[in-house]
């Protein structure tokens, strides 16, 4: 059994229309979802995507009404970008720079040259040179050229106060290989520590990082709600479900959203994971051409559209 590589990343924002904006057009990225929080229809569940809303380009948020997080330890620390290549690095540092956002300066970590910066809420963010970025789906109407438009997610960095609890479930239960340490120059030092998902490459990969000195950090705007892993199909993602149960990890038990099957549990140092499946995807209600134009719910929710959409706040004005 093998995880294929992450599904998506959810955050949090609280400025939904300005999140909106960030996405769509400094990154560029399509949104191909716009939908709500199956569990809280008072709050927007964003999907933004890769032109053919594929697995694994999904960077998607929360809409709460919260303060910024407070950064610290037990949290996905870092989301990864990829680009095709250095040469895209150099033509990001000037347009993050014109848009006026925060962000440093190009530099090789673990081998790679990398660009860190943050999104308005403070949403840690790294683009990475990918050389073998594998198929690229561009977004036709994105206001990002082409050749360096963002081909999706990885690598994925957590802090953790300890290696062995996290590095347990990672490799005897979800089948990750440990593959290279190197010493993490962010916020707090420390050794990261490489596993490594299925799909070859930057795509599939998951830094760990050990900083048992930080306090743990508090949910908030700006900070990663959970990471998800991808699964191809029902029959694999039940198989997942019986693993999980029979080696005693809790879990969720499984959860149908409509656009894809989920799993959560948390591991050991308290980092929340889920496992989704590839499909149905987000063409199940809508064309492939029109996604993320109107309110999409799922079955269950369609009764309650017109309470659901007055208690949203329009996301294309500020």
């Amino acid at each position: 059994m093998q995880l294929t590589g992450f599904h998506h990343l959810t955050a949090v924002t609280a400025d939904a229309p300005g999140n909106f904006q960030f996405y769509t057009r400094t990154l560029g990225l399509r949104l191909a979802k716009k939908s709500v929080n199956q569990d809280d229809v008072s709050a927007y569940h964003l999907f933004y995507t890769d032109g053919l809303a594929s697995p694994g380009t999904d960077l998607t948020f929360f809409d709460w009404p919260v303060g910024r997080e407070r950064r610290g330890a037990r949290c996905v620390a870092r989301t990864g970008l990829r680009v095709a290549g250095g040469e895209s690095l150099g033509w990001w540092r000037d347009h993050l720079a014109a848009a006026g956002v925060r962000l440093g300066e190009i530099r090789q970590r673990d081998g790679r040259a990398t660009l860190d910066f943050e999104d308005p809420e403070g949403q840690r963010l790294r683009l990475t040179a990918d050389d073998a970025p594998g198929e690229v789906h561009p977004w036709e109407k994105s206001p990002i050229p082409v050749r360096h438009q963002i081909c999706g997610l990885g690598p994925i960095f957590l802090s953790v106060p300890r290696l062995e609890p996290t590095e347990l479930i990672l490799t005897r239960v979800m089948n990750l290989r440990r593959v290279r340490d190197y010493a993490w120059d962010g916020d707090g030092g420390g050794t990261a520590h490489v596993f490594q998902l299925g799909a070859a490459g930057l795509a599939g990969e998951l830094h760990v990082v050990v900083q048992p000195d930080l306090a743990p950090a508090r949910s908030g705007a700006g900070g990663v709600h959970h990471v998800a892993f991808r699964t191809p199909d029902e029959t694999a993602y039940r198989a997942w479900a019986d693993r999980l149960r029979e080696m005693g990890v809790p879990t969720s038990g499984p959860v149908d959203r409509f656009y894809f099957r989920s799993l959560y549990f948390r591991e050991p140092n308290g980092v929340l994971f889920e496992i989704a499946t590839d499909g149905p995807g987000f063409t199940a209600d809508e064309p492939l051409e029109t996604l993320g134009e109107r309110l999409a719910l799922p079955p269950f929710l369609e009764p309650r559209r017109a309470e659901i959409e007055r208690g949203l706040k329009p996301l294309a004005t500020r």
